[in-house]
């Protein structure tokens, strides 16, 4: 059972230095480990993960992302139709020029899925607490794609991919998983379409039978946003969708359009981001508690979930240790005084 305004993480956790070490030397020479090895580490990194969250209090836990890149990239790989392309720009300043692009070379297709259930059976290994899945959603997932021949624009690549995730969280609930995050941080950055916006999201979790949370921030690559940082020209359209909860960002923006939560109709949740995982600051319990009082002068404490803004995979895990702790004491804090 889980306590009044639960504690989680929004998905992916801070790679341990070694992994990202041996996940490097396995891009440059993959020749040097076979199939155990390469399995090994990576549930040695997914136990860490766990670890780490239930050390620090959390009350509902994911993998951490350790198979995937950058929470999102490393679902092309199993897209078939597809074809990578070089990288424009490498040294300088990080952003988002620097990221996998790809182009169509053919129908786009994931013949053997897009492997979230093995994520999630292999996270079962290691516990039996609260958890979610996170999946990317297709609109997020199209923006490294360029149609190419197939396809006339970013639109018609969403369209494709909407079935492939469609099906992957049917999968998923098959597999026993109750709780899923549809990350679509794109929607956040291009709100100018939000009907739009609904009906993809509507026919994504069709059948779908699982909690659904969606996750909207405005990019954290390198730990770079990459739009305009305001939800308001989504609002109301947001309380429309056919989901049962909205993970939003507000740590790093210091609470700013807090108020717009009034307009999440019941019985739809919030999960608030009340921790900044772009600075390397460690907020004080207190704030995350003030912070925390000031979101339920808008929305009631039965439907909020508490949540960093963004995943944590950007962040020294040291730092991530230090801010996923003290955001659950802080919530501890409004909980006591809750009764």
């Amino acid at each position: 059972m889980l306590p009044i305004i639960p504690a989680t993480v929004i998905g992916s956790w801070s790679f341990p230095g070694w992994y990202a070490k041996f996940c490097d030397d396995v891009r440059r020479n993959p020749e040097l480990f076979g199939p155990d090895d390469r399995d090994e580490a990576l549930r040695d990194a997914v136990r860490l993960a766990i670890d780490d969250q239930l050390r620090a209090g959390a009350d509902i836990i994911t993998d951490g992302e350790m198979r995937r890149v950058d929470f999102n990239l490393g679902f092309y790989d199993y897209l078939a139709g597809l074809k990578a392309l070089p990288t424009n720009r490498i040294w300088g300043a990080p952003a988002h020029d620097q990221r996998s692009r790809y182009v169509c070379e053919g129908v786009l297709e994931a013949p053997n899925g897009l492997g979230l259930v093995e994520e999630y059976r292999r996270l079962r290994l290691w516990t039996m607490a609260p958890v979610k899945v996170p999946v990317p959603g297709p609109f997020t997932l199209a923006g490294c794609i360029q149609g190419g021949d197939v396809y006339p624009d970013r639109d018609a690549v969403a369209e494709a991919l909407l079935p492939i995730v469609n099906a992957e969280m049917r999968l998923l609930v098959e597999a026993g998983v109750d709780f899923i995050q549809l990350d679509e941080p794109s929607f956040a950055c291009h709100p100018h379409e939000p009907e739009q916006f609904l009906d993809i999201i509507a026919r994504t979790v069709s059948g779908v039978n699982a909690k659904i949370s969606m996750h909207m921030c405005f990019g954290n690559f390198r730990g770079r946003a990459v739009g305009w940082r305001s939800y308001a020209p989504l609002f109301p359209h947001l309380g429309k969708a056919t989901i049962h909860q909205l993970a939003l960002e507000f740590a790093s923006r210091e609470m700013a359009e807090i108020e717009l939560l009034k307009q999440i109709p019941a019985p739809m949740e919030v999960a608030v981001g009340l921790v900044d995982v772009k600075n390397t600051w460690i907020e004080p319990p207190e704030l995350v508690a003030l912070r925390l009082r000031e979101t339920l002068k808008y929305i009631d404490a039965e439907r909020v979930h508490v949540t960093p803004d963004c995943g944590f995979s950007q962040t020294a895990r040291h730092v991530a240790q230090r801010k996923l702790t003290a955001m659950v004491d802080g919530v501890k804090i409004v909980r006591r005084e809750l009764g």
